[in-house]
C-alpha cells in the first residue's frame, strides 16, 4: 500500500514539473509581433499621381494653336491587353516645356504589372510621339520628374513627297525612252523611265506658245498614277509662277495637294489634282501606245 501511493505521488512530480516548463502562450504572441510589423512597414507604398514635364526634341516644329495632347497611363503587360488607362487626360497643346501631373486610384494598381505613359499631339495630319517610353510604378521607376520627349512624325503628304523625291533620285539608273508629238495649240516631248519592265517616271514638256509652259513629272505604281509634280512657266527657261503639287495614298486618297506660289502653299483644289491626275494616265497611254506599261 506504501509502495502504491508513493508512486502515485511520483506520477504528480512530473505532471507539476512538465506543466511549469511549458511555453507561456500570451509570451509566444507577443514575440512575432514585432516581425509582422516589420514586414507591414517594408511593403511599398504606391503613389496616387505621377508628374513630370514634356519637352519637344530639339529640330521638332512647333504645335499650332489647334493641337491637342492626349496623356495616358497604361497598363501594358500582356494580361492586360485592352483594359482602359488608369488615368487620362485630354487638353490643348499649349507651350512647351510643360509640366503634367495625372491622378488615380493607388487600389487599382496591380502589382508587378508594367505601367507607362503614353503621350501623343495631335496637329491637323501630324502626329508628335514618344520615341522612347515612360515606365512608372514599378521598382526603381521614377513617378515624379518623368521626363517625356515629343518628335513630329512624317505627314501623309510629307511620305508622299518624300517616296517621290527617292524616285526621281533613281530615275538614272532606269531604261529610258523618248517621245515627242505635235498638235494644234500645243507641241510636247517626254522621257520614260522603266524599271523591270514597268513604268516608274515620266516627265513631260508641253510649250502652249502665248500661254505659257508646263513642265510635269509623274510617278507610277502598277501602272497608275501616285505622285505628281508640275511647274507652270511663261516660257521654257522662265521661273515657274506656280506648283502643284498632288499625290494619292493606296486606296486613291488624295493626301498631297499643294498649290504654291513663291513661298506661299495653299491647300490644291481637288478638281486640279484630279486634272492633273488625267493628264498622267492621257501621257502614261501616249509614251506607250495606249499598252500603259
Amino acid at each position: 500500500m506504501r509502495k502504491t501511493v508513493l508512486s502515485l505521488m511520483s506520477v504528480a512530480a512530473l505532471a507539476l514539473a512538465g506543466c511549469s516548463n511549458a511555453p507561456n502562450s500570451s509570451e509566444s504572441t507577443g514575440s512575432t509581433a514585432p516581425a509582422a510589423a516589420k514586414t507591414a512597414s517594408a511593403a511599398p507604398q504606391i503613389p496616387s499621381q505621377v508628374s513630370g514635364s514634356i519637352t519637344l526634341r530639339a529640330g521638332t516644329p512647333a504645335p499650332s494653336a489647334n493641337a491637342t495632347l492626349v496623356l495616358n497611363l497604361v497598363d501594358v503587360s500582356s494580361t492586360a491587353a485592352g483594359s482602359a488607362p488608369l488615368a487620362s487626360k485630354t487638353s490643348p497643346a499649349g507651350a512647351f516645356p510643360q509640366p503634367f501631373t495625372l491622378s488615380f486610384n493607388p487600389a487599382e494598381v496591380k502589382p508587378g504589372d508594367l505601367y507607362v505613359i503614353q503621350a501623343t499631339l495631335t496637329d491637323g495630319d501630324r502626329k508628335y510621339t514618344m520615341p522612347i517610353q515612360a515606365p512608372v510604378l514599378a521598382r526603381d521607376s521614377k513617378n515624379d520628374g518623368v521626363a517625356i520627349e515629343l518628335m513630329a512624325e512624317q505627314t501623309p503628304s510629307e511620305k508622299i513627297l518624300a517616296e517621290f523625291a527617292d524616285a526621281k533620285a533613281q530615275i538614272g539608273g532606269m531604261k529610258i525612252s523618248h517621245g515627242t508629238k505635235l498638235e494644234a495649240n500645243d507641241s510636247r516631248g517626254w522621257q520614260l523611265f522603266r524599271q523591270a519592265g514597268e513604268v516608274k517616271y515620266i516627265r513631260e514638256e508641253v510649250d502652249y506658245g502665248d500661254k505659257g509652259y508646263t513642265s510635269t513629272d509623274y510617278a507610277y505604281k502598277d501602272g497608275k498614277p501616285w505622285a505628281i509634280v508640275q511647274e507652270t512657266k511663261a516660257s521654257r527657261d522662265g521661273k515657274p509662277s506656280a506648283i502643284d503639287r498632288a499625290g494619292w495614298s493606296e486606296d486613291g486618297t488624295l493626301v498631297l495637294k499643294q498649290h504654291q506660289v513663291g513661298s506661299d502653299v495653299q491647300a490644291l483644289d481637288p478638281a486640279a489634282a484630279g486634272t492633273l491626275k488625267k493628264q498622267a494616265i492621257a501621257i502614261l497611254g501616249m509614251a506607250t501606245g495606249g499598252k500603259n506599261k
